[in-house]
């Protein structure tokens, strides 16, 4: 096996359940980015299959939505981006990109992948994070 393989079978978790992070994404993208982009397609559809599920859970509150924002906030802040509150409807969070986010083509999905994984962690009956200008 090749020092590229060696360092791939490295960042690939064995657990099943695992959900790989942006930074984690991005190094496998650097060894194999046909597989960096399947990890994110699965991921992506198995958060779809659970937004279906996020009903099930209470109408989230506005501070455990404020600390998956913080938490977001954190992630883009490494690439000059940053994120704001805007307010709150029901299961939807409305938030305004702002720095390096505010123009950036991968803002759309980080706002998925990253922003709406990160809100559900702490406020599981969020279905949606809307970026509003």
């Amino acid at each position: 096996m090749g020092n590229s393989q060696t360092a791939l079978q490295a960042l690939i978790s064995d657990d099943p359940e695992h959900f790989y992070s942006e930074e984690e994404l991005d190094a496998i993208e650097e060894l194999d980015m046909e597989m960096a982009l399947r990890i994110a397609r699965t991921q992506h559809m198995a958060q779809q299959k659970n937004l279906n599920d996020a009903e099930t859970y209470p109408v989230p509150d506005r501070q455990d939505v404020e600390k998956g924002i913080d938490e977001a906030r954190s992630v883009l802040s490494r690439d000059g981006g940053d994120i704001e509150l805007i307010g709150l409807e029901g299961r939807t969070v409305r938030v305004q990109m702002k720095g390096a986010c505010a123009g950036c083509p991968n803002s759309a999905m980080d706002l998925q992948i990253v922003v709406l994984r990160l809100v559900r962690e702490h406020a599981p009956g969020v279905v949606d994070v809307v970026n509003v200008f």
